[in-house]
C-alpha cells in the first residue's frame, strides 16, 4: 500500500492535468471539479486490492478507466437528481476531430453507452479510445499497453473515431 501511495504521489499532478483536460469545457455551473475527480479516482483505485500494476502506463490506463467511471456515475446521479435534466457534457474534439470550427460536445452517458456498444463490436478499439481520451496516453503508449503495433493502434483509432462520430451524431441534427 505504501508503494501505491508513493506512485499516486508521483503521478498526482499528471492525473490532475488529465482531469482538468476532461473538465475544461464543461458548462458553467458544472459541479465536479478536477480535484474531486482525481480524489474520487484515487479512492476507487485504492479499493482495487487485487490490482497488479505493471508500469506507469498501466497505472494511467487503469486510472483512465476509473476516471471514466467517476464521470459516468456523477452524470447519472446528476441526471437522476434533476429527473433527466442537465447531463454532463464532454468535449470530443480530441476524440472525433470533427471537421468544424466548434468542438463537438456529447453527453458523457451517451459516450459511455457508445463505448460499450463499440466494445461489443471490437473490444480493442474501445480500449484505444479509453486509453487515448480518458487516460491521455499517446498512440505509442497505447500500443505498448495493449501489446500491439503502433500501426494497429493508428488503424483502430481512425476506425473508432469514425464509428463514434457516426454513432454519436445520430439524433443531434
Amino acid at each position: 500500500m505504501a508503494a501505491f501511495d508513493e506512485l499516486v504521489g508521483l503521478v498526482y499532478n499528471e492525473l490532475r492535468r488529465l482531469a482538468q483536460a476532461r473538465l475544461r469545457d464543461e458548462p458553467e455551473g458544472h459541479t465536479l471539479q478536477a480535484t474531486a475527480l482525481v480524489h474520487e479516482a484515487y479512492v476507487r483505485l485504492v479499493d482495487l486490492d487485487q490490482m497488479e500494476l505493471v508500469d506507469g502506463r498501466h497505472f494511467f490506463a487503469v486510472a483512465g478507466r476509473v476516471m471514466r467511471q467517476v464521470l459516468v456515475d456523477h452524470a447519472r446521479r446528476k441526471r437522476s437528481d434533476k429527473r433527466g435534466g442537465d447531463a454532463t457534457r464532454l468535449p470530443l474534439d480530441d476524440v472525433l476531430e470533427v471537421a468544424s470550427s466548434r468542438a463537438a460536445n456529447v453527453d458523457v452517458l451517451d459516450l459511455d453507452i457508445a463505448l460499450e456498444e463499440l466494445a461489443a463490436v471490437d473490444e480493442r478499439m474501445a480500449r484505444v479510445v479509453e486509453l487515448k481520451y480518458f487516460a491521455g496516453l499517446t498512440l505509442e503508449e497505447t500500443a505498448e499497453v495493449l501489446h500491439v503495433s503502433h500501426a494497429t493502434v493508428e488503424r483502430d483509432w481512425a476506425v473508432a473515431k469514425a464509428w463514434l462520430f457516426r454513432r454519436l451524431s445520430v439524433g443531434q441534427a
